[in-house]
């Protein structure tokens, strides 16, 4: 079969039954076969031919596994991730975190900036490709993930403004930052979760404890040592989780604001010194 658009036809109808996005999944493999971008195989796909390794991508998708991995990248906000097994995917309802800090700061920007669990790099980065003289510090448990997040940083030219840290959270990092952005595992034990992320992405980068909060409980009682006067801290949340997590933030001296992603769900929690 040569004819692209009928090779996209049936690789979406293929799809569906595994994708929420079978077009979308079935566009972005065929532009990674050709070696093209989507938008100029969706401009003219007539000219081009299937390419020989299109069918093996669409094989490795039907037994679920992410797009992204398929791909070795994910693009968030404005910048381009390298991703792989091992890492969390970029998401984006995270970028509300990002759409929220911008809010914040303005043009003027932070000048440090902590990612806590940072994975590729993903809320760092992106942060940081607003505010071009801002430094930041990434920090994550994973091997894994730091490797990828030194690649996307080398890719990104900004490895001379970062330093990354192999840790638990906040424990040994030291410095005042302006803003603090962190996506913690808040999924609940006992949730379901579709094949695509359960059996893909990292089980301690997506759960935390029966109610999915242990992370927090972690994270926000130390907030307040290494948040610069007048900074800002973002915490990503999931969508049902914005009063129990008010709570905890409160209860450790902040005043606290909440943000929606594209969705209208809950997602980003905004906490200032009380």
């Amino acid at each position: 079969m040569t004819d692209v658009g009928a090779a996209l036809r049936e690789a979406a109808a293929r799809l569906e039954g595994v994708s929420d996005t079978p077009r979308l999944d079935a566009e972005l493999l065929m532009a990674h076969a050709l070696g093209a971008e989507r938008p100029t195989l969706l401009l003219d796909p007539a000219r081009f031919d299937v390419p020989v390794n299109f069918g093996a991508l669409i094989d490795r998708r039907m037994a679920h596994e992410p797009v992204a991995y398929i791909l070795g990248y994910r693009d968030f906000w404005t910048i381009r991730l390298k991703v792989g097994p091992g890492v969390l995917i970029p998401r984006p309802d995270s970028e509300t975190l990002i759409e929220a800090a911008v809010r914040h700061f303005g043009s003027a920007g932070p000048s440090h900036i902590l990612d806590l669990g940072t994975g590729p790099g993903t809320l760092l980065y992106a942060a940081m490709s607003e505010w071009p003289a801002a430094r930041g510090v990434g920090v994550d448990a994973s091997d894994v993930a730091l490797g990828y997040a030194s690649d996307n940083a080398a890719a990104l030219a900004m490895g001379d403004r970062i330093e990354l840290i192999q840790g638990n959270w906040t424990e040994g990092v030291g410095g005042a930052f302006d803003l603090i952005l962190c996506n913690p595992p808040y999924i609940a034990d006992s949730e379901q979760l579709m094949p695509d992320v359960a059996e893909h992405e990292p089980s301690n980068a997506l759960f935390a404890g029966v109610d999915g909060l242990d992370d927090y409980r972690r994270i926000i009682p130390d907030l307040l040592r290494i948040l610069a006067p007048g900074g800002l801290a973002i915490l990503e949340i999931g969508h049902t989780q914005h009063i129990s997590v008010r709570e905890l933030a409160e209860a450790a001296g902040f005043s606290v604001a909440c943000r929606e992603d594209l969705g209208g769900r809950d997602r980003a929690l905004l906490l200032t010194r009380a």
